[in-house]
């Protein structure tokens, strides 16, 4: 996991959810429902509620990325105590059309930065594997999240990659049933509880096609199911739902799963690149 910085614990927690042990979970959820007393408690008052080893609330903390537990405590307590957050993301009716807008960017820039920092090494350098190895890859998306597979689908194609986008439900079944192994499905899905992508990653797995999920929500079914999840990390305010600040953090992984693909495949990148522009090329007087 990366180095954290002095903020995101709470992001890094629900992000990585899914990859700690039952005892991990344990810690994670006492932090969740417990944020303000966890910055006036010490490590053995925190091993005794839980009736834990100090030592094991210490190794989750490294496991965060962090020193200890004292440095987790401090990033802890600058993040839930910072009055930055309600200047940059309580939006008001009073406020004015700039006030608003600077609000909705500053809520952007947060969930890229946050996005970015809970970003793993080693599940990027899988996705990449799955990527590179995958004999046709088929993006998923309902709704929002199918703006967000067209996305990919529209990008990855420039690469000279055998790659397919569905964004109907039925359409998805039926091209999810002709996949075979060797295959990838990339689903899109901001709470990881669409019944009709969970059932399309179900057949996914069943014909031997391996998934990748790219989420807001570690905890999730979606997580559960998919062989690899990437996440993003946005909040709600009371005018903008976390799914609109969540697209911005989703372009940008993708974003940056395509510029990685194309770096260790660019001989067939640059070819395939060079062919759609020729092509493109008639389209222009």
């Amino acid at each position: 996991m990366l180095e954290a910085p002095t903020k995101h614990v709470i992001s890094r927690i629900r992000s990585s959810y899914s990859q700690f042990s039952e005892k991990e979970k344990l810690i994670a959820d006492y932090i969740l429902e417990n944020k303000e007393q966890i910055v006036h408690s010490t490590i053995n008052q925190v091993a005794d509620d839980l009736m834990v080893a100090d030592a094991t609330v210490f190794r989750f903390c490294k496991r965060l990325g962090f020193k200890g537990y004292q440095a987790m405590k401090i990033a802890l307590a600058s993040e839930i105590v910072n009055p930055i957050k309600d200047i940059h993301e309580t939006i008001k009716e009073t406020d004015s059309d700039l006030e608003i807008t600077e609000k909705v960017f500053q809520a952007n820039i947060r969930a890229l930065e946050s996005s970015r920092d809970v970003q793993n090494p080693e599940s990027l350098s899988k996705a990449m594997d799955l990527l590179i190895e995958a004999k046709r890859v088929y993006f998923y998306g309902s709704g929002g999240s199918g703006i967000l597979a067209q996305d990919a689908q529209h990008k990855f194609i420039r690469t000279g990659m055998d790659t397919h986008v569905y964004t109907d439900s039925h359409l998805q079944l039926m091209s999810v049933s002709q996949l075979k192994e060797g295959d990838l499905a990339v689903v899109f899905s901001h709470t990881g509880s669409n019944k009709d992508i969970l059932d399309l990653v179900d057949i996914a797995k069943e014909r031997g096609a391996k998934t990748i999920a790219i989420t807001n929500f570690a905890k999730s079914p979606l997580t559960k199911r998919v062989d690899l999840s990437l996440y993003t990390v946005a909040q709600e305010t009371e005018y903008r739902s976390e799914a609109l600040a969540s697209r911005i953090a989703s372009l940008s992984l993708i974003d940056s799963l395509f510029v990685n693909y194309s770096v260790k495949m660019k001989e067939q990148a640059q070819e395939s690149t060079q062919r759609m522009r020729d092509a493109i090329s008639r389209k222009r007087v």
